[in-house]
């Protein structure tokens, strides 16, 4: 058993090791490579993608899954030994299915599609990408069809991100939580608006990323094994337990661009940067799904970072880094600021309230465009219906409406978006549970110490890796399973506040 566990995990850093360096070679493309290298990158990811594939589906590897089965039942169901075989023989199930071209043309597809999108999004194009939408569609249908059984096309893509997920349950756990926030986002936004202008002053870029790494290594990012660049739509990626790379975007008028954006991917990259190092190489070595991922991007950048014993602490250190620009500015004033509720654009900048709207629309477009009752033509006129149906506010042009968000246009269409509505449930969920174990976290979160936080969130959920699944994970950290109920009171209490509801 030892030989043949020794040689399986061989074979899947083998493995591990060309999707590294897929990862690489699309950090690089998103970071610093000049437009002209756009044609061999697509060759090159297809390449690779091709090998990683290929190794992937060896029949080798399914005798040495077999042969260790006995070995493994043997063994408690959290054993390390035992959460390697499994969830590698998860992966090794899902993998035969797909033809190793489909994987080649989808990674030289969606590499050309997002060289595309970086020309058509500044110039408001929209036409320019949409035929490489309607390959995109056609791929994903593609890879959708080769799980047959599933009850509604996306499943398999759902399932991919976020294992156990379905249609059906995202659909319905949507639609619990739309009617309870729709009411509260109604009632804010028919209020006066808060003022915000004071960050929409001039800061500059140096000094944005100076304070935003600042308040990052203080959270626990660990920039011996991670580095921030700069990037179209921001991200974190994973080369190794090593190297966990992070990327923002600056405007330098608007202060929460970037230390938002810097925050929310620090969360991610936190999480990685605690697995244990022994599952170095093998499929347990990365988040347990897209939801808890992003539990973890939205902890830290709103249940702490736009908290108010947050901003006591760091306020008067932001005040000293921008004195010209917030000196008058009351403490009270920039923390409504942060927290202003509006109907908005663009996701990535939207408040907490409205954030799931966004999403839950996305959501929506996907599974439409797959059942096919949402032609890609039609795609960026039913985007502005939407966005003035949910939202009450029409996109003015292509570039803040359809054309905003990179993952259709480097990715699949479907399984996208759920994640991001799971993470913010889950967010204050395990939020609760860490405060009950540790009810002095929010008096330190006053004097800039995240220790405590960050401490518990590793030995809860980061080094395990994705050792358990998504419920699996929920069940063990917080004593029962994914619910609403924090996420709700949390908003309520806060927002009930700051707008007197």
């Amino acid at each position: 058993m030892n030989e043949q566990l020794a040689e399986l995990r061989a074979r899947l850093q083998e493995i591990d090791d060309l999707n590294a360096a897929s990862a690489l070679l699309n950090w690089d493309q998103t970071t610093y490579m000049p437009p002209g290298g756009a044609p061999a990158r697509a060759r090159q990811l297809a390449t690779l993608g091709r090998l990683a594939h290929e190794k992937s589906i060896d029949p080798a590897i399914g005798r040495l899954l077999d042969a260790l089965q006995p070995y493994a039942d043997g063994l408690p169901y959290d054993h390390d030994d035992a959460a390697l075989i499994r969830v590698a023989r998860r992966g090794y199930e899902r993998l035969t299915r797909v033809p190793t071209e489909l994987v080649a043309k989808f990674y030289a597809h969606s590499a050309a599609s997002y060289q595309v999108w970086t020309r058509a999004r500044p110039d408001n194009d929209v036409g320019a990408v949409l035929p490489y939408l309607e390959h995109t569609l056609e791929l994903s249908r593609q890879f959708a069809d080769c799980f047959p059984g599933y009850a509604h096309i996306a499943d398999p893509l759902i399932d991919f991100a976020d294992y156990g997920m379905r249609a059906e349950t995202v659909r319905a756990l949507f639609a619990e939580l739309r009617a309870e926030l729709a009411p509260i986002a109604h009632a804010i936004t028919a209020q006066p608006s808060a003022d915000d202008s004071c960050l929409r002053q001039h800061f500059p870029e140096s000094a944005q990323l100076a304070f935003g790494e600042r308040i990052i290594r203080a959270f626990g990012y660990d920039f011996t094994h991670g580095r921030q660049d700069k990037t179209h739509h921001p991200f974190a990626t994973k080369f190794s337990v090593g190297d966990v790379r992070i990327t923002t975007r600056v405007k330098e008028h608007d202060l929460s661009e970037a230390l938002f954006s810097t925050l929310h991917e620090a969360g991610h990259a936190m999480y990685e940067q605690g697995v244990d190092p022994a599952f170095e190489g093998t499929p347990l070595c990365s988040g347990t799904s897209a939801g808890v991922h992003e539990s973890q991007s939205r902890l830290w950048e709103n249940l702490v970072g736009r908290s108010r014993p947050f901003w006591e602490h760091y306020y008067p250190q932001i005040q000293a880094v921008f004195p010209d620009q917030l000196r008058s500015v009351p403490l009270e004033t920039f923390y409504r600021a942060i927290n202003k509720v509006q109907r908005s654009l663009i996701r990535t900048d939207a408040d907490e309230v409205t954030y799931n709207l966004h999403v839950m629309l996305r959501f929506d477009l996907e599974l439409a465009l797959l059942e096919g009752s949402l032609a890609v033509k039609d795609l960026p006129e039913a985007w502005n219906a939407r966005y003035s149906e949910d939202l009450g506010i029409t996109p003015p042009d292509h570039r803040d409406g359809v054309l905003q968000d990179v993952h259709w246009f480097g990715g699949l269409i479907g399984g996208s978006f759920q994640g991001y509505t799971i993470g913010n449930i889950l967010s204050a969920q395990f939020f609760d549970a860490a405060r009950a174990a540790h009810p002095a976290i929010d008096a330190e979160l006053a004097r800039g110490e995240f220790a405590t936080l960050h401490g518990w969130l590793r030995e809860q959920i980061y080094r395990h890796g994705s050792k358990f699944t998504t419920s699996e994970l929920v069940e063990r950290v917080t004593g029962g399973p994914l619910t609403i109920q924090p996420y709700l009171s949390y908003l309520r209490r806060k927002y009930g506040e700051l707008y007197t509801l």
